[in-house]
C-alpha cells in the first residue's frame, strides 16, 4: 500500500527523474556484487516502483483525449499492449523470485527399484533416429528385469495399413515390418493401436492400458537418454507418495532455424534454456512445474486416476500436469539435462512447432482456464496463467511494431507526452526492465534475442491465435518433422512476409527523416518515434537472416565427448580420443606417437575400451573419410552400422553426457548490452544483404528441398559423417 501511495503523489517530472536514478543505481550495485538470496527480493521490489511509476503515468497522463477517436482508438490498443507486459513482468517476477534447486535422486538398491514402462511415440521418424533412442533407453543404467521399452508406432497402426490409399497402405506395411524387426535387433517391444485418434496422447494411452508398470517414462522419438536417466529420476518417488511427475530439460545436440542461419549455436544460450534454466524452477517452487511431453517419469497411479494422458487441446503434456496438479498431486523439476534430441531444422518447420505448442496453451486457457480450475492453490493458478498468457505476445509485438507507423505515416498522436515526461518515466522505465531481464535471466538469455524470437514467430502465430479464438476445440496434432537437411542456401517458403515488413519499415524511416527535417515544430517527437521505428526495422533486419536457410548436412543427435577407443586396420591398431560423434560418424584425434597414415576411403573398426553396459558386440566398422587431420588434429569418420551396431553408438553417445552439460554451463554467460546491440546492428546490416543475394541468385526451388535423413539400407548408412558447422560470428 505504501508504494502505491508513493506512486501516485502528484510531484513532477523531476523528482520521478531522481528516484528512478537512485533505484538504478541501487539496482546497479545488487547486480555488481551478484547478491541474491534476500537482496534478490530488494532488487525485485525496487525494480517494480519504477514500473508501476510508469504505468500509473502511462494510464493517467498519456492517453489521446477520447473526443479524438481517430487518435483515441489506435492509442488505447497501445497502452493494452503495454499493461500486458507489465502485467505479464508482474506474475513471472512472482514465478521466478525464489527458484528451487534440487538436490540428487536418492539412489535406490536394486531390490528397491520400481518397474518402469518406457514409451517412445513415434510417427514419420526415420529409423535411424528411432534406433539410437531405443539403443540408449535400452542402455540405461537400472535393473534389466525391471523396465521395458516399447516403440509406439503411430505410423504403422491398423487404420493405415488397411487404407484405401494403396500407397498409403503399402507405406505403413513396409514401415510396421521395419520397426518390428528394429525392436527385435534392439531387444524392445513394438506396439501399435488400431486407430489414430486423439494423436500423441492416444498413442500413448493405448500403450498405458496394456502395460503394467510402476512407473511411465516417456521420451519423444528423437530423445536420447543418457545411461543414468534413472538412476537420477526414479529415486525422488520414494520420497513423497504424491509425487506424480519428475521432469528433466529438454537439452538440443543441433541448432534451430535462428541459431544455425545466425551462426551462434554453441557460443549463445539456446531459447529453451531460459524457460528450462530459469522458468521451471520458479515453477517447482509453487508446485507447478509441469510435464514437457518427453524426458520424464511418472506414476502410473497418478494417471489412472484422471483417466490417462489428457487429449483435449493438442498440448496434452500441460494438459494432463494440469489436471493432477488440480487433483493434489506434486511435480517436481531437477535442471540436469539427461537426454539429448533434434530441434526443428527449417524455420516452416520451427513455426509450426511453436504453432502447435501457442494454439495448445490457448485452448487449455479457453477450454481449462487455471484462474477458475477447482483444487489448484492461487500459486499454482498464477504459474499456469503465466504460461497460458504468455502465448499473446504475437498480439503486442505486432502492436509495438505498428505503432510507430501510425504516428510517422498517419500522423495519429497515440502517446501524448513531452520530451521532458518521456525520458522520466518511459527512458527510465526501459532502463530498469532491462536490468530486471539481466538480473534474472543474462546468463541464459543475451540482449535483443528475446524481441527476435518473438518477431520471428509472430508473423504467423497471430492468425493462429485468431484461429483458436474463433474456434476453440478446432487445432489438431501436426509431428513436427525432424531430421531435415538442406543441400544448399536458399530461402524459406516462410520469408515473404519478412521482406514486405521490411520494405515498410525502411520506407516509414525515410518518411520520419524527411518530416523531422519539414516540420520542427513535433521534431522531438519524431525522434522518439524514429528511433523507436529504427529499432523494429533491426531487428526485422535480422529476421531477414533467419530466413535465410543456410544448407547443412545433417548428422542427427551429435555430441561433444571424451571418449579414448581403438581404431583397428588389419593387423595396425591406433588409440585415440574421440571428441564428437554423432549416429553417423565421428571426429578422432590420434594419440601422440601415432605413425600409421590413414588414407581416404580406407575401412577398418572402431573399438570401445571401456564398455559399462552390457553388450554383445563391442566395434562397429568405420571408413575414414579423410585422411588429412582438420584445423584441430582430427581425422573424420564414417560409421556403417547396421542395427545391431546401435548399441554401441548409444553407448558412446550417451553414456556419460558431462561434457555436454559443462559446456551448457560455459555458454550461460552474461552478454552486455552494448555488445548485444553492436551484434544485433551488425545483423540488421548483414542479415538484408546477404537475404537479397541468395533471393536474386538462388537455384530453382526443385533442387533446394529439404533432404530427410537417409534410413538404415542394408549394412551401410549413405550418408557424411559429420554435420556442417556454422561458420563463426
Amino acid at each position: 500500500m505504501a508504494m502505491f501511495l508513493l506512486i501516485a503523489q502528484p510531484v513532477g517530472h523531476s523528482a520521478r527523474f531522481n528516484l528512478s536514478v537512485i533505484v538504478i543505481a541501487i539496482l546497479a550495485v545488487i547486480m555488481l556484487l551478484k547478491l541474491d538470496g534476500f537482496w534478490r527480493h530488494v532488487f525485485l521490489a525496487l525494480a517494480s516502483v519504477v514500473i508501476l511509476q510508469y504505468a500509473y503515468w502511462r494510464t493517467t497522463s498519456t492517453l489521446p483525449p477520447l473526443e479524438d477517436l481517430y487518435s483515441f482508438i489506435p492509442g488505447v490498443i497501445l497502452y493494452a499492449a503495454e499493461m500486458y507486459c507489465i502485467l505479464m513482468l508482474g506474475i513471472s517476477l512472482f514465478v521466478v523470485a525464489d527458484p528451487i534447486e534440487r538436490p540428487r535422486a536418492p539412489q535406490l538398491d536394486e531390490d528397491e527399484c520400481p518397474t518402469v514402462d518406457v514409451f517412445i511415440p513415434t510417427y514419420n521418424e526415420d529409423r535411424e533416429i528411432l534406433a539410437l533412442t531405443v539403443a540408449a533407453a535400452k542402455a540405461m543404467d537400472y535393473p534389466s528385469d525391471k523396465f521395458t521399452v516399447y516403440l509406439l508406432d503411430d505410423g504403422g497402426t491398423d487404420q493405415k495399413r488397411n487404407s484405401d490409399d494403396p500407397v498409403a497402405a503399402a507405406k505403413a506395411k513396409e514401415r510396421a515390418a521395419i520397426l518390428k524387426d528394429l525392436c527385435s535387433d534392439l531387444g524392445a517391444v513394438y506396439m501399435t493401436r488400431a486407430e489414430n485418434v486423439h494423436a500423441k496422447a492416444g498413442n500413448l494411452n493405448a500403450a498405458l492400458w496394456r502395460t503394467h508398470a510402476d512407473f511411465v517414462v516417456v521420451f519423444d522419438a528423437d530423445h536420447a537418454p543418457e545411461r543414468s536417466f534413472l538412476r537420477e529420476t526414479v529415486g525422488y518417488f520414494s520420497e513423497d507418495e504424491r509425487l506424480f511427475l519428475v521432469q528433466t530439460p529438454h537439452f538440443f545436440s543441433n541448432p534451430d532455424p535462428i541459431e544455425r542461419n545466425l551462426g551462434t549455436f554453441g557460443r549463445m544460450p539456446s531459447e529453451n534454456e531460459m524457460f528450462y534454466g530459469k522458468i521451471q524452477k520458479g515453477l517447482d517452487r509453487w508446485n507447478a512445474s509441469f510435464f514437457c511431453g518427453s524426458a520424464a517419469v511418472l506414476r502410473r497411479e497418478a494417471l489412472e486416476e484422471v483417466g490417462g494422458f489428457s487429449g483435449i487441446t493438442i498440448t496434452e503434456d500441460c494438459e494432463t500436469a494440469l489436471e493432477l496438479h488440480a487433483r493434489g498431486w506434486n511435480s517436481l523439476y531437477i535442471d540436469k539435462p539427461l537426454i539429448s534430441g533434434l530441434q526443428p531444422e527449417t524455420f516452416a518447420s520451427f513455426v509450426g512447432q511453436r504453432s502447435r505448442w501457442c494454439q495448445g496453451m490457448v485452448q487449455i486457457l479457453m477450454l481449462k482456464n487455471p484462474l477458475f480450475k477447482r483444487g489448484l492453490s492461487l500459486p499454482q493458478r498464477l504459474s499456469y496463467i503465466s504460461s497460458s498468457l504468455f502465448w499473446f505476445f504475437p498480439f503486442v509485438r505486432s502492436v509495438f511494431f505498428v505503432a510507430p507507423l501510425l504516428f510517422i505515416l498517419f500522423d495519429m498522436k497515440i502517446f501524448v507526452a513531452s520530451f521532458e515526461d518521456f525520458f522520466a518515466y518511459t527512458v527510465m522505465y526501459l532502463i530498469v526492465g532491462e536490468m530486471v531481464r539481466t538480473y534474472l535471466y543474462g546468463s541464459v538469455r543475451w540482449p535483443w534475442i528475446s524481441e527476435l524470437y518473438e518477431y520471428v514467430q509472430s508473423v504467423y502465430l497471430f492468425q493462429a491465435i485468431v484461429s483458436v479464438l474463433l474456434k476453440p476445440k478446432s487445432p489438431t496434432f501436426k509431428v513436427t518433422d525432424k531430421g531435415v537437411s538442406l543441400k544448399q542456401d536458399r530461402l524459406s517458403e516462410l520469408s515473404l512476409p519478412y521482406f514486405i515488413i521490411f520494405g515498410i519499415l525502411c520506407f516509414t524511416l525515410f518518411v520520419a527523416a524527411y518530416r523531422y527535417n519539414t516540420e520542427p515544430e513535433i521534431s522531438s517527437l519524431l525522434l522518439i518515434v524514429g528511433a523507436w521505428n529504427w529499432m523494429n526495422l533491426m531487428i526485422a533486419g535480422c529476421a531477414l537472416g533467419v530466413v535465410t536457410e543456410r544448407s547443412q548436412d545433417l548428422a542427427g543427435v551429435e555430441l561433444p565427448l571424451r571418449t579414448t577407443v581403438e581404431l583397428q586396420f588389419g593387423e595396425t591398431v591406433l588409440r585415440g580420443a574421440v571428441t564428437e560423434a554423432s549416429a553417423r560418424g565421428a571426429k578422432l584425434i590420434p594419440a601422440q606417437g601415432s605413425s600409421r597414415i590413414l588414407r581416404k576411403g580406407e575401412y577398418g573398426r572402431l573399438q570401445l575400451l571401456s564398455v559399462s553396459s552390457n553388450l554383445l558386440v563391442t566395434s562397429l566398422p568405420v571408413s575414414i573419410v579423410g585422411g588429412s587431420p582438420d584445423e584441430d588434429g582430427a581425422i573424420a569418420l564414417r560409421f556403417d552400422p547396421e542395427p545391431h551396431h546401435f548399441p554401441i553408438i548409444a553407448e558412446l553417445l550417451m553414456h556419460d553426457m558431462s561434457v555436454v552439460r559443462e559446456q551448457r554451463a560455459l555458454r550461460q554467460r552474461p552478454k552486455s548490452m552494448i555488445a548485444g546491440s553492436l551484434r544485433i546492428l551488425r545483423w540488421a546490416i548483414t542479415c538484408p544483404l546477404a537475404a537479397i543475394g541468395v533471393a536474386l541468385g538462388g537455384k530453382p526451388d526443385d533442387k533446394a528441398e529439404p533432404q530427410r535423413l537417409k534410413p538404415l539400407a542394408g549394412a551401410a548408412l549413405a550418408a557424411a559423417p559429420i554435420r556442417h558447422r556454422e561458420a563463426g560470428e
